[in-house]
């Protein structure tokens, strides 16, 4: 398979935050945030696998900044890192000032995302190659996130996890 890059995920969704999407604080729901987080990184999960693509687990989630009514909210969406059937997507989402169009970064998220067959299989997807310095940190992070995530579940011994304990216990020179 030909490797690809993040830019060729690239998804972006923008949209108005409207009355309906507001708690009693008129604030965008924390929920409708999500679902739109999700559509964005599933958009970018198949452009990349060019496979269907089912949300495997919402990895982290940053709340950061409350969203008003009336904001211009914009979500970006990107493949990380791309491992056999799963790909880690990281979202950024960013408020539009309304008096003079600034943008600010409200929330960011990590979603993994697994290609299925048409029977519902787990299938290959190809590999990423990052491009851009920030890509690049994310690649590398997203391999750390992977494994510390196998060995809270129990599927990976934590002495197996060789980018983590790099992280703890950097090679002697």
């Amino acid at each position: 398979m030909q490797p690809k890059t993040p830019s060729e995920s690239r998804t972006t969704m923008t949209d108005m935050v409207l009355p309906g999407e507001t708690n009693p604080l008129n604030n965008l729901f924390g929920g409708e945030l999500l679902a739109r987080m999700d559509r964005a990184a599933s958009i970018a999960a198949r452009r990349h696998s060019r496979k269907i693509t089912v949300t495997a687990s919402v990895n982290h989630v940053a709340f950061n900044q409350s969203v008003p009514l009336g904001t211009v909210l914009t979500v970006e969406a990107a493949v990380s890192r791309a491992f056999r059937t799963s790909m880690e997507v990281y979202i950024d989402v960013w408020m539009e000032d309304r008096y003079n169009g600034e943008r600010s970064k409200a929330n960011e998220a990590i979603f993994t995302f697994v290609a299925v067959d048409e029977t519902g299989r787990p299938t290959q997807v190809p590999p990423l190659n990052p491009e851009t310095t920030l890509e690049k940190e994310r690649f590398e992070a997203a391999l750390r996130r992977k494994q510390l995530s196998l060995v809270l579940a129990g599927k990976m011994k934590p002495d197996q996890a060789t980018e983590l304990k790099a992280l703890f216990y950097p090679p002697s020179s």
